[in-house]
């Protein structure tokens, strides 16, 4: 008998796997602490001074959220006055389905975009992570806004609705993810902006 996958991975790199998973899912259930995670992973090298004044967030909050990254192994905090914060890029990938930066910033947005914090209380994070998809297919000139509707299996209105809010995902993830390619294998080169997207506003802050 053939062995069993799973018995064919080291315990340290199943460990590893199950503690990146475990974290990824913290990150997806906390908005705000995916937001900090998004703006180190994007920017970083950055000190805390700089996460608090670009996410607009009180000082205790951006030290709060440093601490908890760092203790999940996904930041970095090196240095002295002023230590400079600095994240791995995730990447996890689950019954064929990948999570990358990119989804973590569109859970984000959760934080300053009503439409995105809206579609989640309806839909969930999962149905998120679906219209990333459908999101870099239109921005790929690969669908219209309307054709994610059947896809998604919601209304016309919400499919344009999320496909919009979702730009800034999208445009910060092609400049920023080293996954991206990864999310759309097919069509990551295809998908461009115009010229006067500004990707570093397109973070999740509150300006």
């Amino acid at each position: 008998m053939a062995p069993h996958p799973l018995s064919e991975t080291p315990p340290q790199d199943f460990e590893a796997g199950i503690n990146q998973l475990a974290t990824v899912g913290r990150l997806l259930d906390h908005p705000e602490l995916a937001r900090v995670y998004v703006y180190v992973c994007y920017y970083g090298p950055v000190t805390r001074p700089q996460i608090k004044a670009a996410l607009s967030i009180p000082k205790t909050t951006v030290y709060d959220h440093v601490e908890t990254l760092e203790t999940l192994g996904v930041i970095t905090i090196e240095g002295t006055r002023p230590m400079e914060v600095t994240a791995d890029p995730v990447r996890i990938t689950t019954d064929g389905h990948v999570v990358t930066p990119t989804h973590l910033h569109a859970v984000a947005l959760q934080e300053v975009d009503e439409d995105i914090s809206y579609f989640v209380e309806r839909h969930g994070v999962g149905k998120l992570a679906a219209a990333v998809r459908q999101a870099g297919l239109h921005y790929g000139d690969r669908t219209t806004q309307r054709m994610a509707a059947d896809p998604l299996g919601i209304s016309t209105g919400e499919a344009i609705s999320i496909i919009l809010a979702l730009k800034p995902a999208i445009a910060a993830g092609r400049e920023y993810d080293p996954y991206f390619d990864v999310i759309f294998p097919e069509l990551a080169d295809d998908i461009e902006f115009e010229t006067d997207i500004d990707v570093t506003a397109s973070l999740p802050n509150a300006e």
